[in-house]
């Protein structure tokens, strides 16, 4: 399916599409770590972004900026027009719960059933002791169903989580994120464990959904083509600093490969420099016909005692 870029949502029609989240200048260190330097960007309501960047850039650290997870160094992230870093205990949580998460791996409790992995969404908000299904509540549970239909599983809402397939659970998890009503959706490489078809049937509708309710979503992936396909806008990420950000439409493939650029040497440890250097060398040849021989040695000795065995069963 081609890109459906710029296109207004029932949720937006009419108004001018309002900043949701704004980061500027983050750096967040992990000792001696640098793992974002310098990163700005922002996203709009009803706006598709794609981080994209290879494992390590940062991209799923920025994500976990969003909804407070973590904290940067310096800098300052805002989410709906408040400052994360000025939020904390029952703000924070607010704000949290006006931001869904999609996880890579799906994070379903395994025994539950979909739909009470659906209703955890709503904990946020639930309060009181809560025994099964029946401890959220009639109208979150019949909402909790409603979004089941909407991701295509309302079938399967009594079957455990544990019995479905891959795309199947990460629906489950679209529609547990969902329950929170969110104004921004987050998601972490949702398919990175996917085979392609599933991909593109849960990127298509985590698209659809967000068109409809006018949701902002930023999304991490690695697949450059899935990205230029479903994006609205790519954030380029390298080394945890920001190497491109533009809309998607009329950006080629080569633009956006360039945000991987080339493997620096830097890159490379030293460690793997060293077995990198000494795989091709005579005493490393050496010590590989060495333990072939050791091996070859070893099996037969096991074979000629396993035939003196069997020889001795057959005399008794």
């Amino acid at each position: 399916m081609g890109p459906t870029h710029s296109l207004p949502t029932p949720a937006t029609v009419g108004m001018e599409r309002e900043r949701t989240v704004h980061v500027a200048d983050i750096i967040k260190r992990f000792g001696d770590t640098t793992a974002l330097d310098g990163v700005s960007f922002e996203a709009r309501r009803g706006e598709l972004v794609v981080l994209l960047g290879r494992s390590g850039s940062g991209k799923s650290t920025l994500l976990r900026h969003l909804n407070g997870l973590e904290v940067p160094t310096s800098g300052t992230v805002q989410v709906l027009g408040e400052d994360l870093d000025a939020q904390n205990g029952a703000a924070l949580r607010r704000l949290r719960s006006r931001v869904g998460f999609i996880f890579q791996q799906f994070e379903l409790v395994p025994s539950l059933t979909v739909l009470e992995n659906v209703l955890t969404g709503s904990l946020a908000v639930v309060r009181g002791p809560r025994l099964g299904i029946f401890g959220y509540g009639k109208a979150r549970r019949l909402r909790a169903l409603e979004h089941l239909e909407t991701v295509g599983l309302l079938q399967l809402a009594y079957q455990r989580a544990d019995t479905l397939s891959g795309g199947q659970q990460q629906r489950v998890a679209i529609a547990r994120a969902l329950m929170q009503e969110p104004d921004i959706l987050l998601a972490d490489e949702p398919v990175a464990s996917l085979d392609p078809e599933s991909s593109g049937q849960v990127m298509n509708l985590i698209r659809d959904i967000a068109r409809e309710k006018g949701l902002t979503v930023v999304c991490s992936l690695h697949q450059v083509d899935l990205a230029l396909s479903w994006a609205d806008r790519i954030v380029g990420l390298r080394h945890g600093r920001v190497v491109l950000d533009t809309a998607t439409d009329g950006m080629t493939r080569e633009e956006a490969m360039a945000i991987y650029g080339q493997v620096e040497p830097a890159s490379i440890t030293s460690e793997f420099q060293a077995i990198a250097e000494g795989l091709d060398t005579p005493g490393h040849r050496e010590r590989i016909a060495r333990d072939l021989a050791a091996a070859e040695a070893a099996a037969a000795s096991a074979g000629a005692g396993a035939s003196v065995a069997g020889t001795g069963g057959e005399s008794q």
